[in-house]
């Protein structure tokens, strides 16, 4: 193979960090700017030119499908399979070594590793042994902290003691926890990586020593991923020899919430004296007018390493800005435009929508499903898919029927009230005799006596809150059912317990659900007057029909030219044509907590150029003057984000669909055509009288002249449509 076709088509930064020295090495690689090839053909170029052999080659990365990958590009431009290479994951390559070193990592030969749920259920049992209350000492928060711990690269002996009773606790848990592994032969996916690192630094130093000669030179992507233990693993094995490779992007580092040390590449060049770093800045996935809006976004941030993108590409269109009325008109938006865009002769695969918070899926689903438009969540459940909502749906089933089996065998026990898998055996078989439903046999088994009294109070408690439930919501609107299931049922407590970015996901979502089952009342209760025929007879009824019809609705098939909605954390190494970059706007995006926490605005920052950095040839950013949150009604600003990308770069679009440059960055009035303006007199946030609903505020608007429609938010009345040409609305 001649060496030149090794740095043949490379750029003249990445030629540089391909065919660089064997030093240590900080590759600083922007978003789109081909790093995965430079490691590639970094790796081809020292077997080729450098006589490194195959064998003392370490290549780390994130995944097993990168590391999939990048085996097969490797075996592809060498044009052999490197025998030899390690090329994979942390986990995975501190598992081969604890496979291979057993006995001197004072492990079993066939020790056996417990994935999360088997973990969960390890906690659970020694809780139980503890005679801990699972409600005061959820088995959860053990597992978070324990796996947290392990992530630091500490044991329990290490934790520094303090007077805190639960700190105490965490650290008994967790002693027990390491005497149940070692006894049983099992580690957790933690233990992988602290396990390797003891066994290399305390352990066995001549084992260290040994791979510290194999791996002549170690390559790892995703650096600034990394975390306090991966780091130190990889200091280990490099010890003092300059052979390591870094590559990422202090600007992409958006995992700091669940352990990442932006630090270890801030840092690099302190830890690594003499290090050459290498900067790739030329982009070839994105327009240039793109490149620009990310560029002076990050640039706002502080600490960087110092890196502008640019491309040899076109202008391309400007990034197009939409100021919604609220979220539906929001999603009607987005819908729309990618409506358009396979009209265009365009694939609804080349389009992607982000947000932000898990809990923004649902509405755009909603659109989605209505409009036939095919899509898949990327990396997480559909709305109505998602746990904390089945959860909750199932207590409001039952609320409306006693007799749903499927609903009750769902939530008998969640959150735990100790009803073991024996009473629910009891139940069904009581339920099969009888030919009756698991309620009416549940019933029958508390006052037969059929089960230990202890069995039988736990149940009878379970019966009970589904009973309170219905008495306390009768008379009550939709969405105030729906929050005191959630509420009254413990849900939130219950899914709190899982700790971090998902806890907070689930809360979020189970917070939509209040504001789906608000939204679904008001259309329910207009088709009622309408005299819509074969209507359930109550809107918890046909709520619960209409998120079965949804949740039925199956994402599209593999195959499916399908539209991809995913978060902008999901989002990071992917790329589409179309994007749409939602709810943009302050306390969603960045959200009200990121100026509480030191560095938190910083990485909202960064989420927000991963999700800039994601487009390719068109950039939609949508805010909505009016979103529901949390049960109320939010007029929020848009977000500073969208303030920090310069005024030429922008177009907003406005109702009539003609696009002019926004005027200023405060919240824009374009909810209202000019014409509805000139007919009403009108302006969103005035208040006005009607003479049947009284007085209100208006929340939004869309159409032009008498057909204009004036959503208001009347103070007794609640929210309406009314249509200007039929009614008459006085400014007050």
């Amino acid at each position: 193979m001649d060496v030149t076709t090794i740095i043949d088509g490379l750029n003249d930064a990445q030629r540089e960090a391909v065919t660089a020295p064997v030093e240590n090495m900080l590759v600083l690689a922007g978003a789109g700017s081909g790093k995965t090839r430079v490691l590639i053909h970094r790796i081809a170029w020292l077997v080729k030119t450098e006589g490194i052999s195959p064998y003392s080659i370490l290549a780390v990365t994130f995944t097993n499908k990168a590391a999939k990958e990048m085996r097969g590009r490797i075996e592809s431009l060498l044009g052999v399979n490197p025998q030899g290479m390690w090329v994979g994951t942390f986990h995975g390559l501190a598992h081969r070594i604890l496979r291979t070193h057993w006995r001197d990592a004072h492990l079993l030969e066939n020790f056996q590793i417990m994935d999360s749920e088997d973990q969960h259920r390890l906690l659970k049992r020694i809780c139980k042994d503890m005679a801990l209350d699972d409600k005061q000492w959820p088995p959860k928060q053990f597992q978070w902290f324990i796996n947290a711990q392990k992530d630091e690269g500490l044991r329990s002996k290490h934790i520094e003691r303090t007077n805190d009773p639960q700190q105490q606790m965490f650290i008994k848990v967790y002693q027990a926890y390491e005497q149940s592994c070692d006894r049983g032969g099992m580690i957790d996916f933690g233990e992988l990586l602290l396990r390797c690192l003891e066994l290399l630094r305390d352990m066995k130093p001549s084992l260290l020593m040994h791979y510290q000669e194999r791996f002549r030179y170690i390559l790892v992507d995703e650096f600034q991923d990394t975390n306090a233990i991966q780091y130190a693993w990889l200091r280990l094995l490099t010890g003092h020899e300059r052979k390591l490779m870094a590559v990422g992007d202090d600007d992409q580092s958006i995992y700091g919430w669940r352990g990442a040390k932006i630090e270890n590449i801030q840092n690099f060049s302190d830890h690594f004296p003499g290090a050459k770093t290498v900067k790739l800045e030329q982009n070839y996935r994105s327009t240039k007018t793109i490149l620009e809006a990310a560029n002076a976004v990050i640039a706002n941030n502080s600490g960087r390493l110092g890196k502008q993108l640019w491309t040899d590409g076109v202008e391309g269109d400007k990034i197009s800005l939409y100021a919604a009325f609220n979220e539906q008109d929001e999603a009607r938006f987005v819908v729309g435009q990618i409506q358009k865009w396979q009209e265009g002769g365009n694939l609804r695969a080349e389009s992607a929508i982000l947000y932000r918070s898990n809990a923004q899926s649902r509405v755009m689903e909603e659109s989605l499903i209505r409009a036939g438009v095919p899509y898949k969540i990327y990396g997480g459940h559909r709305f109505y898919d998602r746990l904390e909502i089945k959860n909750a749906l199932a207590y409001m089933r039952l609320v409306s029927s006693r007799d749903d089996d499927t609903a009750m065998e769902r939530v008998i026990n969640v959150p735990s009230r100790r009803i073991g898998t024996r009473t629910i055996e009891a139940i069904r078989t009581q339920a099969r005799e009888e030919d009756i439903s698991m309620w009416r046999a549940a019933n029958e088994v508390v006052e037969y006596k059929k089960i230990p009294a202890r069995a039988s109070e736990a149940l009878q408690g379970f019966l009970d809150l589904v009973n309170q439930l219905d008495t306390d919501s009768a008379g009550t609107k939709l969405e105030e059912l729906t929050d005191h299931c959630i509420q009254l049922s413990g849900l939130i407590p219950h899914h709190l317990k899982e700790k971090g970015e998902k806890a907070q996901s689930r809360i979020e979502n189970l917070e939509e659900l209040v504001n789906a089952a608000k939204q679904f009342n008001q259309q329910w209760m207009h088709t009622e007057d309408e005299g819509e025929e074969n209507q359930p007879s109550t809107p918890l009824a046909a709520f619960l029909d209409q998120a079965a019809l949804d949740a039925g609705e199956a994402q599209a098939d593999e195959h499916q030219d399908s539209v991809q909605l995913m978060t902008l954390h999901s989002a990071k190494g992917l790329e589409f044509p179309l994007v749409f970059m939602v709810g943009v706007e302050e306390g969603l995006f960045p959200g009200t907590k990121s100026a509480e926490e030191e560095g938190r605005m910083e990485e909202e920052r960064r989420l927000c150029y991963v999700g800039i950095t994601r487009a390719m040839q068109q950039l939609y950013i949508t805010y909505a003057e009016s979103r529901r949150m949390y049960g109320q009604e939010n007029y929020n600003r848009p977000s500073r984000f969208i303030n920090e990308i310069p005024l030429e770069l922008i177009e907003e679009v406005r109702l009539n669909a003609s696009v002019s440059r926004p005027l200023t960055a405060r919240p824009r009035s374009s909810m209202f055509a000019e014409e509805a303006q000139q007919h009403s007199g009108l302006h969103i946030g005035q208040r006005v009288f009607h003479d049947s609903f009284g007085e209100g505020i208006v929340l939004s608007a869309e159409g032009t002249g008498a057909k204009t429609r004036v959503q208001v938010n009347f103070d007794d009345a609640g929210i309406k449509w009314l249509v200007l040409g039929f009614t008459t609305l006085e400014a007050v």
